[in-house]
């Protein structure tokens, strides 16, 4: 699908019915597809990719390579290969650059870009044309990056000259955000010298530790009670690394909670990414109750991963730390859902991140829980879920084009009294290809609406 261009809606309903049971390996971890793609570009020569998920965001991201000089072949399921041209070898590419809906594929590139002296114009789809760009596109300007034309406010479409020399800088991030330290350190492998990162509250870390992989020279320290100063020395070499993807944690959130409310329930998840980073979630679920057990811990590539075996278990609301919010912010409308079927409140703080995702994904994670019977309040940046260990669903969930909405919604229908029906379902396959598919392996009830 071209930039712009809409799908045909694909409703869905989910419904309560027997335990879920089995063991099932949710697709490899999205940030980390992502960037390997990418540092494979940025590497001369070849660099082996096992378990890249194959979804409609990273294949975005894998074309995009292809325009920007990469040769990438897919070599089997979840295997791929990555000739790359090296840091500075960057062609102009033929073309605009098409994300669709890769939010995250769109800004990690638009720093890789803004390192060099090459222009291209960046598009998505309808979803990704209402996402803030201004958040990269300042810091890249003042590593020499221009903005050639853009929508009001930065959005898509976005043309971008690179840098003709890009000049290291010192950034402090105003949100914690991957995307944006990730998309300064990327451009700041173009750059000499020194480029400096500083996070008040520190964020994922996967640009960080694959740089590192594949051979940059890159400090990360604490710096203050929660935050992290990252240190990359600039205009390295990459070598090219394999890169073994793990399972994509926020993907394993939805089988995760699905086991915790469908009662009797007993499923293991394998080879789950846990870096620490990441697991807000679990430690969560787990002060919620939740038994979570991991199984056969292992480390690949610089990121630890491990099975876990998750049974239905009774849960209790808690408070959840705004600080918290980083290692969790794609989780919060599955834990809502988790939320719905504890006993008591359970107070979310500080989830201003959740407006800029897809949708406004913490008014659309309300919403989806009121249409089913589910007590819920926004108040400032703050969710309030008021949870009675049941919930009566029947509800039409409209997913804004939203995949965990869409994803979120379905786990409700699997332990919710009526039926719970999402719009459309055509939005999962860009993180997520076959959930469907693997929540009916393992017993839930999911079909067209």
């Amino acid at each position: 699908m071209s930039a712009g261009e809409t799908m045909e809606p694909t409703p869905l309903t989910a419904r309560r019915g027997a335990a879920l049971a089995g063991t099932v390996r949710v697709p490899g971890d999205k940030s980390t597809s992502h960037r390997a793609l990418i540092l494979g570009l940025l590497s001369i020569g070849e660099t082996r990719v096992e378990g890249l998920l194959e979804g409609e965001d990273v294949l975005r991201t894998a074309q995009a390579c292809r325009q920007l000089g990469a040769t990438v072949e897919r070599q089997g399921q979840g295997r791929w290969s990555v000739r790359g041209v090296g840091i500075g070898g960057l062609p102009e590419p033929q073309g605009l650059l098409d994300f669709g809906n890769a939010g995250t594929g769109v800004r990690l590139m638009m720093g890789v870009v803004g390192g060099h002296p090459i222009t291209a114009t960046f598009d998505g789809d309808a979803s990704l044309r209402t996402r803030p760009m201004r958040r990269i596109l300042d810091p890249v300007a003042l590593m020499g990056a221009k903005v050639v034309a853009a929508v009001e406010g930065g959005r898509l479409p976005v043309t971008l000259a690179g840098a003709r020399e890009a000049m290291p800088i010192v950034y402090r991030t105003p949100v914690a955000s991957a995307q944006i330290k990730s998309a300064v350190l990327l451009a700041g492998l173009a750059a000499p010298g020194t480029t400096v990162v500083i996070e008040t509250e520190a964020s994922r870390d996967h640009t960080e530790r694959m740089l590192g992989h594949f051979g940059a020279k890159v400090v990360s320290e604490p710096d203050g009670p929660h935050g992290r100063k990252i240190t990359l020395r600039g205009q390295p070499e990459l070598v090219p690394a394999a890169v073994a993807v793990p399972a994509d944690p926020s993907s394993a959130a939805f089988p995760m909670v699905a086991a915790l409310i469908v009662p009797g329930s007993d499923i293991l998840l394998a080879d789950v990414m846990t870096n620490p980073l990441r697991t807000g979630l679990m430690t969560t679920l787990r002060e919620m109750g939740a038994a979570i057990v991991p199984e056969e811990a292992k480390s690949d590539g610089g990121e630890a991963m491990a099975g876990l075996r998750v049974r239905s278990t009774p849960l209790r609301g808690v408070e959840v730390p705004a600080e918290r919010a980083p290692s969790m912010i794609d989780e919060y409308p599955v834990l809502a859902v988790a939320a719905s079927f504890a006993e008591g409140t359970t107070v979310m703080r500080g989830l201003k991140e959740l407006r800029v995702k897809e949708s406004d994904r913490l008014a659309a994670t309300a919403a989806m829980l009121r249409v089913n019977g589910i007590e819920a309040e926004i108040a400032g940046d703050d969710l309030f879920v008021h949870g009675r260990g049941h919930a009566a669903g029947g509800g039409l969930v409209a997913t804004r084009m939203d995949h965990r909405i869409a994803m979120s919604a379905l786990v409700l229908g699997l332990a919710a009294q009526r039926p719970v029906t999402i719009d459309d379902g055509a939005f999962i396959a860009t993180s997520f290809p076959g959930f469907a598919d693997m929540m009916r392996r393992l017993g839930g009830e999911v079909g067209n609406g």
